[in-house]
């Protein structure tokens, strides 16, 4: 039971004295006299007190809904985050395979150009040492193969 219920239940000697107002003290709290001493003061409380009873009655009687605070739902977003986070793996996965390849196959270049080079430079000694056996064999004064003679002729000279 509300406020406003028990005071509708208040005894008419108590509503009197409410209704008497402030002249009512120089008379004591419990007046005699049910006569209001002011008529349009009077009027005044009695429209007051019915007015304050009409607003109690309809306060009281609209319902009240308790409005619930919007539920944040954190699934949408951890499954935005989680779908960001796979895609960001998989395209740093793909970037760092093809660095890797990339990588590769410089150093396979690189030692495909050492291997040249060393070959390049094995047969330029080769070429070296063909061109060195061809001057010392153009370079003698006998061929080798009449060496023989060439020897029989130096002894017999001497």
């Amino acid at each position: 039971m509300s406020i406003w219920e028990k005071l509708k239940k208040v005894p008419d000697e108590f509503a009197d004295d409410l209704n008497a107002g402030p002249h009512s003290e120089s008379q004591g709290l419990h007046s005699e006299s049910s006569e209001p001493q002011d008529p349009i003061f009077a009027e005044a409380m009695r429209n007051f007190k019915l007015s304050v009873d009409a607003w109690s009655d309809a306060a009281h009687s609209t319902r009240r809904v308790a409005e619930l605070s919007p539920r944040r739902n954190w699934r949408p977003a951890a499954a935005w985050a989680l779908g960001c986070a796979l895609l960001a793996s998989s395209v740093s996965g793909v970037v760092y395979q093809r660095h890797e390849v990339q990588v590769k196959a410089d150093r396979d270049a690189a030692k495909l150009i050492e291997q040249q080079k060393q070959a390049a430079d094995q047969q330029a000694v080769e070429e070296e040492d063909l061109l060195a056996s061809v001057d010392s064999d153009v370079s003698r004064q006998v061929p080798s193969a009449m060496e023989p003679l060439a020897q029989m002729a130096e002894d017999e000279s001497k």
